[in-house]
């Protein structure tokens, strides 16, 4: 239990934190880093792209069935910045794939897939620019998805984990490939379309690169650099209150640690965020929740405040069978340490008072990271 305490504060502080200083450690059992070409790739929009490119790594020991496909996979899905090299901070994958951690990288096959318009896969400012086919989630999730059944043979995923972005993801790999996977861990998003303060932040951030002088319809040679003082500004607007004002006690040092991240800022490309922003226009998998089979359970804060607890929403199969909620808060406290609470109270629901339908006479409930791996069955191969 205190293992798993340090795993989620540790993803809970990765994707809180936007500084990337800590380096990625690469020094796991059959550590691998490729690309994976999608040959003219259709996008939902009806554009297509001669190549996509899908940048991947993949650490850990891989279970096949008798027809040679893998069928022990857990696939880590990253947040809405960075990389898919996220998952490889010390001070996070030593919580998941150490030997007799939850994600034992001598038990498992780990992809770490970087997503469309990040990283090392396809992207805008690869140099179509403006260009670049408009991309939206389910390309996200289709294109991975590929990657990781045409490209590295998996059959069955044990898995599926995300944050943020990955997170949102999550539920449409449970909604379009429900006998795919035992079970999905979400961090920090909710299953209904992207609406209120979110959409708005989201809404600005977009408006701000349209209308900045520089952009050119995204034609230009030099990324715009009007846009990245309120997009500076939008970045601190996930994050806990209470840990900003750590970081920043007095006026010099709110200064200073805003500078730092306009000149973060500024090393990225317009284009490439612009299109990041606007592919969640189709996200809306609330209506289809009932389709996922997997056993879910979703992370939210409490002070999530650019997911906020819905009052009312569709229930998966799960949810109905058990007569329980869907989302699992923890206590109210304003620091990320928050999901140490969380995640003590979540395997006390578990283990200790765990659902159970009388009518079917089946345990229900949230499964977490590691006692899904030990405890569901496995589907037959």
């Amino acid at each position: 239990m205190t293992s798993m305490r340090a795993v989620i504060a540790a993803v809970l502080i990765t994707i809180a934190t936007p500084a990337f200083t800590e380096p990625q450690n690469t020094s796991w059992p059959n550590y691998r880093e490729a690309d994976f070409i999608l040959a003219d790739y259709p996008f939902a929009s009806g554009e297509t792209l001669p190549q996509l490119k899908m940048h991947y790594r993949t650490i850990g020991s891989a279970e096949r069935n008798a027809a040679g496909a893998i069928v022990n996979g857990v696939l880590l899905l990253q947040g809405n910045t960075g990389t898919g090299a996220n998952w490889l901070r010390p001070s996070l994958a030593d919580e998941l794939f150490k030997d007799g951690q939850p994600l034992d990288a001598n038990r498992y096959f780990i992809i770490i897939p970087d997503a469309l318009g990040r990283g090392g896969s396809s992207k805008p400012s690869d140099g179509l620019k403006g260009n670049f086919p408009h991309y939206r989630y389910h390309d996200m999730v289709d294109s991975v998805h590929r990657l990781v059944t045409e490209g590295l043979n998996v059959a069955h995923l044990r898995l599926v984990v995300g944050s943020s972005l990955g997170c949102m993801h999550s539920f449409m790999w449970g909604e379009m490939y429900p006998e795919l996977m035992d079970g999905i861990v979400g961090l920090s998003c909710q299953p209904a379309e992207i609406s209120g303060r979110n959409w708005i932040m989201r809404r600005a951030a977009a408006e701000a690169i349209r209308h900045d002088p520089d952009w050119n319809n995204g034609n230009y040679d030099k990324s715009p650099t009007h846009y990245i003082y309120s997009a500076t500004a939008g970045s601190f607007m996930p994050e806990s209150a209470a840990r900003i004002q750590e970081m920043a006690p007095t006026r010099a040092a709110a200064d200073k640690l805003y500078d730092e991240r306009v000149t973060r800022t500024a090393k990225g490309d317009a284009n490439d965020s612009l299109w990041a922003i606007e592919s969640i226009e189709d996200y809306s998998p609330e209506a289809d929740l009932p389709k996922i089979k997997a056993k879910v359970l979703l992370i939210n804060t409490v002070e999530d405040v650019a997911n906020p607890p819905r009052v009312k929403h569709s229930r998966s199969r799960d949810e109905i069978d058990c007569r329980r909620p869907l989302c699992t808060h923890p206590l109210r406290r304003p620091d990320t340490w928050a999901f140490h609470a969380l995640l003590r109270r979540s395997v006390e629901a578990v283990f200790d008072h765990p659902y159970r339908d009388a009518r079917a006479n089946r345990s229900c409930g949230p499964v977490m990271v590691n006692s899904l791996l030990e405890r569901l069955p496995r589907t037959s191969f």
